[in-house]
């Protein structure tokens, strides 16, 4: 069982086994997948469009994303709708777009909170703002990476975009948060090179999509705060505001 850390407003934890087991202690969930989901969430809400989570390699994508009248995004790729954040920047504001995922999509869909957030480095400040005028307690979910042997490992890009939006929060904060809040304050004004360098980073370069990298890396250069409502991440004005 996860150390819940209820005797504080501001909880970090990390994966799927957060998202089960302490979600609903908390009136808010932010999932933290910077490399990519939640980056990619941040980007094609700040557009105007719709993100249906759906876990990776799930049976039945195509069927959902018909019956859904969604696009389905493929394989990582630059030229067409993908968990590549540069694959997005084009996305049409009415899309709807069913996005898989190993581990954000999934802990999205796991998630028991009253609310749900896509957070990331883009969208840090935004985030952080609307939920200090919601008030409640917040848990944020730091994805990390699962292992060819399906261990979760930790990623030093969720630690930091955590980090980035704990740091603005109101409210008591567990050692944990505070932690993470840390590790921003130490790489803030270094964060892409930080990122490229992170395992997850230099993975994405060496297969040629170090652009996601650097979009990722842009510290608050997004008012975008995805909430997650009927299965949808939307921004709040398209209708998901509390």
């Amino acid at each position: 069982m996860h150390y819940a850390q209820q005797e504080y407003s501001v909880r970090l934890q990390w994966g799927m086994e957060a998202a089960r087991q302490l979600s609903r202690l908390a009136e808010h969930c932010v999932v933290i997948d910077v490399l990519s989901f939640s980056t990619c969430v941040d980007i094609a809400c700040g557009r105007g469009a719709q993100v249906l989570p759906y876990r990776h390699q799930a049976d039945g994508a195509q069927a959902f994303a018909d019956e859904s009248r969604a696009l389905l995004a493929g394989k990582r790729s630059h030229a067409k709708p993908s968990l590549s954040p540069v694959s997005l920047q084009t996305l049409a504001a009415d899309s709807r777009l069913v996005l898989p995922s190993l581990n954000g999509a999934a802990i999205s869909l796991a998630s028991e909170a009253e609310q749900t957030l896509a957070g990331c480095l883009r969208n840090a400040d935004a985030v952080a703002e609307y939920l200090n005028r919601q008030g409640g307690s917040v848990l944020l979910i730091a994805a990390g990476e699962l292992g060819p042997d399906g261990r979760l490992r930790f990623a030093y890009e969720d630690f930091l975009g955590a980090g980035a939006i704990i740091r603005q929060l109101a409210g008591g904060k567990s050692p944990e948060a505070l932690a993470a809040e840390a590790a921003f304050t130490l790489a803030r004004h270094d964060l892409e090179r930080q990122l490229a360098q992170g395992m997850s980073g230099c993975d994405l370069s060496q297969r040629g999509f170090a652009g996601d990298v650097e979009l990722a890396a842009q510290l608050s250069v997004s008012g975008c705060v995805p909430v997650l409502r009927d299965g949808a991440y939307r921004a709040p004005s398209l209708g998901a505001a509390a």
